[in-house]
């Protein structure tokens, strides 16, 4: 419940708002007054520093005066669906979402039953008059169309983040939309193509220039329709695009039109195979004069180790660059030279001079000529908030450490020199501060797992691949110490495994981690009914909080299967539940 200069109750200046707020609570205190005696003002304060769901939560019922606080205000809000259970959301969607649609200025939806709920049909996005940024997770392909087009009656959007939830087999199905939105600033959008087909190339002829000035697309993306995209955003500051694939050998269209991208200033683009440093050549001496930001990802091809191309393609073609991040991993050919002999002439006064130093790595001790070459930049580690490790060995003497960490990728099971992997860990980032762990190696042990979740009390999230432990280490593992503290103190809400997982790992993870709200996973799908049902009981009073079960992977007919189980045996009496891309989602 943010405020506005021109409401009522005026903001007051950012650097006395802190002190003030606390000055009067003091007061309250010492008159041993209570919260029902503080003003609008020192309220409204208050709820500056709280996300509209908590406030909701702590005040609307509190008495008449909060809630007709809820119901008068005219001030814009911001809706962030938090994680919560179904009965929880249609109080809340009752309650505050549905009488405020016409001023909400940003909502946020994670759940794809919210998504369903709020937006059923589409046409009433209309209804939300001052809505400018949306933010949709979990959003299925089919209802793109109707979707855009209600949103293109918004007179005031112009920000939207979108995660589609199934494969897209045709890119036009979002960017055609995407363009068509007349004043949109902001794009994000996410999507996933079936590993083994290659989506239908976006057609950009027909569109007119886009408004678009910051632009984010996760997903794979044709790079031979990069300069049709490009020459659709006048406007463009800002690019970043972490997938490209080569679907012809030809190079990029001459047939159009000239455009000067003036305005674009930072550009990162991650190349997959057979996109050749002749392409990145055409692409930045056409689009990249004015880029001040380049952070590039590629393969193979050893040209992107040529420093005297890459100087003479900055100087004459990007003359503004300050900041030069690369990443390549490839091999050398040339058999007249080294890998070391081509990197070292990085080292030169221009690269030198710019202040942008390299180094590299070879993943294989008997493969010299090979490797991963990549920008170090000691002066931004401060910034780094995501921290990926894909090393299969550490060392003790690592230099760099990344103090502002706070989410953690671990690829591959990596072997230490005498020390434990957390405490490896804990020289490069401060584990106590994690709140993502994402674990993607199979072979990783669950042990070092779960000695990992007492080093990081505010994690809330985990991801792991697999649970490598035998029934009998299970039943003695169940029974440590370790076990027994990590499951009274962690605060894991939200958990993601990968395999098909029999009843009784099912039973260890939820033992060990009884605070969870979201757990996806396989299940072994013989023992899928008794899972089901042993994780909605809620035996012994474990995982009371679990509301959103999420079954990766598993057949359609599943879903005729788990419905029918809950009625017949009356496990739940108001839920929803529906399956999307092979995985089935149930929300109660």
């Amino acid at each position: 419940m943010k405020r506005t200069q021109n409401d009522t109750v005026q903001n007051s200046n950012n650097s006395n708002k802190k002190p003030k707020l606390e000055n009067q609570i003091t007061i309250v205190n010492d008159n041993k007054s209570c919260l029902e005696n503080l003003t609008d003002e020192l309220l409204f304060e208050i709820f500056d520093y709280l996300d509209t769901y908590h406030i909701y939560k702590g005040f609307y019922y509190l008495n008449k005066r909060f809630k007709n606080i809820f119901i008068n205000s005219t001030i814009p809000e911001a809706i962030n669906i938090l994680p919560m259970s179904k009965s929880n959301f249609e109080n809340y969607y009752i309650n505050i979402i549905l009488p405020n649609r016409y001023r909400i200025n940003l909502l946020r939806l994670t759940n794809p039953f919210t998504l369903d709920a709020i937006f059923s049909p589409p046409s009433i996005i209309v209804e939300f008059i001052h809505l400018e940024t949306l933010i949709l997770d979990n959003v299925q392909s089919k209802n793109l169309d109707k979707f855009f087009y209600c949103l293109r009656s918004l007179t005031k959007f112009h920000s939207l983040t979108l995660s589609i939830a199934d494969n897209i087999e045709f890119l036009n199905d979002i960017f055609s939309n995407v363009l068509r939105l007349s004043k949109l600033k902001y794009c994000k959008i996410i999507y996933q193509t079936k590993h083994d087909e290659t989506p239908f190339s976006p057609s950009f002829t027909t569109y007119n220039r886009s408004s678009i000035e910051y632009l984010i697309i996760n997903g794979r993306f044709p790079f031979d329709s990069l300069n049709n995209l490009l020459c659709c955003l006048p406007r463009l500051r800002h690019l970043s695009m972490d997938s490209f694939y080569k679907s012809s050998f030809r190079d990029l269209d001459e047939d159009l039109p000239l455009i000067e991208l003036k305005y674009l200033k930072y550009a990162s683009l991650k190349f997959g195979y057979f996109i050749r440093f002749d392409d990145f050549e055409h692409l930045a001496k056409k689009f990249f004069y004015h880029v001040q930001t380049l952070r590039l990802t590629t393969n193979d091809d050893e040209q992107y180790l040529n420093a005297k191309r890459w100087q003479k393609l900055i100087v004459s073609v990007m003359p503004y660059l300050c900041i030069f991040d690369i990443n390549h991993h490839g091999s050398i050919q040339n058999n007249n030279f080294t890998y070391h002999d081509i990197i070292n002439r990085f080292n030169s006064s221009f690269w030198l001079e710019n202040e942008w130093f390299f180094t590299h790595r070879h993943e294989w001790s008997e493969r010299l000529d090979c490797g991963i070459f990549y920008s170090i930049n000691q002066y931004r580690l401060n910034s780094i908030k995501h921290l990926s490790i894909y090393g299969k060995q550490a060392t003790n003497n690592s230099v760099s450490y990344f103090p502002n960490v706070t989410q953690l990728t671990i690829e591959h099971y990596f072997k230490t020199f005498g020390d434990s992997i957390p405490k490896t860990l804990n020289r490069l980032i401060p584990l106590k501060q994690l709140t993502k762990l994402i674990i993607k190696s199979y072979d990783f042990p669950f042990i070092v797992i779960v000695k990992l979740l007492r080093c990081t009390p505010k994690l809330t999230t985990l991801k792991f691949d697999s649970l490598v432990l035998d029934e009998m280490n299970m039943k003695l593992f169940e029974q440590s110490k370790l076990f027994e503290y990590v499951s009274n103190t962690n605060t894991i809400k939200n958990l993601e495994i990968r395999n098909d997982y029999l009843f009784k790992q099912i039973q260890l993870i939820v033992n060990l981690l009884p605070k969870l709200e979201y757990f996806k996973t396989g299940m072994n799908r013989k023992e899928m009914g008794n899972i089901i049902r042993f994780l909605i009981t809620k035996p012994n009073d474990i995982i009371q909080n679990l509301f959103f079960l999420c079954i990766s992977e598993t057949p359609k007919i599943c879903l005729r299967e788990i419905n029918m189980l809950i009625k017949l045996e009356n496990l739940l009496n108001d839920y929803f539940i529906k399956y999307v891309n092979r995985d089935l989602y149930l929300w109660w």
